[in-house]
């Protein structure tokens, strides 16, 4: 077994309306014309720079909230159990949230956007830009 240490320390942090992830959409795309705003710190806010350019971004979060509760597990709606890796549950091993989220606009270190399915509060890990050229498939 791979045994390390990896620490993450969050860009940023996504502000919500959503305080509970009960309330949230089970993804993004579900959550229609609602705004998010991602806060990046100041630190890193020099990194945004050239972001404007793009329509879409990939969000890296952490799902501080989720509880992992095994490699098997119900998806959304089945009666089948599947590997958890096999889902798009948030209660995996690594909580790592993966969303491509609709650029609204940047108001200096804050990033408006749509399309987004976390709670007020979540760390952000990265942002890169979605390509599509580079990152859809069909």
């Amino acid at each position: 077994m791979f045994l390390v240490d990896i620490i993450y320390k969050p860009i940023g942090k996504i502000h919500s309306p959503y305080a509970r992830k009960e309330e949230t959409p089970r993804q993004g795309i579900l959550a229609g014309d609602i705004e998010f705003r991602i806060e990046i710190f100041s630190e890193f806010s020099e990194g945004l720079n050239g972001i404007e350019r793009y329509e879409y971004l990939i969000v890296l979060s952490h799902f501080h909230k989720s509880v992992f509760r095994g490699l098997k597990i119900f998806p959304h709606g089945s009666s089948e159990k599947r590997g958890v890796f096999a889902t798009r549950s948030p209660n995996h091993p690594n909580p790592i949230a993966f969303n491509v989220v609709k650029l609204i606009k940047r108001e200096g270190n804050i990033l408006v956007v749509k399309e987004l399915d976390a709670i007020d509060g979540t760390p952000v890990l990265d942002i890169k830009p979605f390509i599509p050229s580079l990152d859809a498939k069909f």
